[in-house]
């Protein structure tokens, strides 16, 4: 009885071990993602900004912040250059990111080469976003290639840099092209966790292609769908570098790229740290709220139908 007594107080406690391995995570976290978060919320409430080599505060001026950032600014007009530029981008995306991934995934049409095509697609999403910018700006500018070879196919050039339409275009076209190789990906891990046997089941019905597409895949990944949906509204939302490096900062033509996170760099830039804290705090909660009710609206109809199912049966007994 000693040696099993002796046996047990030396056996080990893997919870133990677990709540142990967990504390560089939890450390890590506090220290550079809770802290600056609070911190951030705190200094939004006062008066903290450079005035030459002067500063001003921190002195608290309640949400004094919060009124100049939301009636004060041109925040509505760099969110609807955000929100813009995110749609034309996004639209493509998907649609390209969903063709090519029931294309990689079709066992009919036996594609050859499909590991060379996801490598290459994926390859633009390795890049830095701040190199891919330097690219797009030397390609089409008013003396670049691009414009060359319009010249000699006997067309004017096109000064995309000082158009809105070309610089929104060329802005939205980079973010496409970064991001719908990574989106075909998750597209085609979902496809690929269908059960064949539904397919089946739906051509024993009769179903068409289409009607297949529409009425078994796309229900089958629509966790995917919200998933990348919520991520790429999230990634647009802090869209950054890629226009700040193609125009200079400067959001031009006449501010018409400038989006709401090169508003809130030009806040710090200036060192008014409240102006930017109390902007900060405005666009978490902005994404929070957009998230959930996206996330609650694609959902919602799955949660109805399974409930409808589960008294359809309780009834049925």
């Amino acid at each position: 009885m000693k040696t099993l007594t002796k046996k047990n107080n030396k056996s080990i406690s893997y919870a133990k071990w677990g709540y142990i391995f967990l504390i560089p995570f939890f450390t890590i976290y506090i220290v550079f993602s809770l802290v600056p978060i609070v911190s951030t919320i705190y200094y939004s409430f006062f008066e903290n900004y450079m005035s030459g080599l002067k500063q001003i505060g921190p002195s608290f001026i309640g949400l004094e912040n919060y009124k100049s950032i939301l009636f004060e600014s041109d925040l509505p007009k760099y969110a609807f250059n955000t929100l813009f530029i995110w749609i034309i981008g996004f639209i493509p995306q998907i649609v390209v990111s969903m063709t090519l991934a029931i294309w990689f995934t079709n066992m009919r049409l036996k594609l050859k080469f499909t590991s060379f095509f996801k490598t290459v697609i994926y390859m633009p999403n390795l890049i830095m976003a701040a190199a891919f910018a330097m690219l797009f700006w030397a390609l089409f500018s008013d003396i670049g290639p691009i414009n060359n070879l319009l010249i000699a196919l006997g067309y004017e050039p096109y000064s995309f840099m000082l158009e809105i339409k070309g610089t929104r275009g060329l802005i939205a076209l980079m973010n496409f092209l970064m991001w719908f190789g990574n989106t075909t990906i998750l597209l085609m891990a979902g496809i690929m966790g269908i059960d064949s046997s539904i397919f089946e089941a739906a051509q024993i019905d009769g179903a068409n292609a289409w009607q297949t597409f529409w009425h078994v895949t796309i229900p089958s990944i629509k966790p995917i769908l919200v998933y990348v949906f919520l991520t790429s509204l999230i990634g647009g939302i802090q869209m950054f570098d890629v226009p700040q490096i193609l125009t200079n900062g400067s959001g031009g033509p006449n501010r018409t790229s400038m989006t709401m996170i090169m508003f809130l760099n030009k806040h710090l830039f200036s060192k008014n740290y409240g102006m930017a804290g109390a902007l900060s705090v405005i666009l978490f909660i902005v994404t929070a709220i957009l998230s959930v009710i996206i996330y609650n609206n694609l959902t919602e109809k799955d949660s109805n139908l399974s409930n409808t199912s589960i008294k359809t049966k309780g009834g049925a007994k």
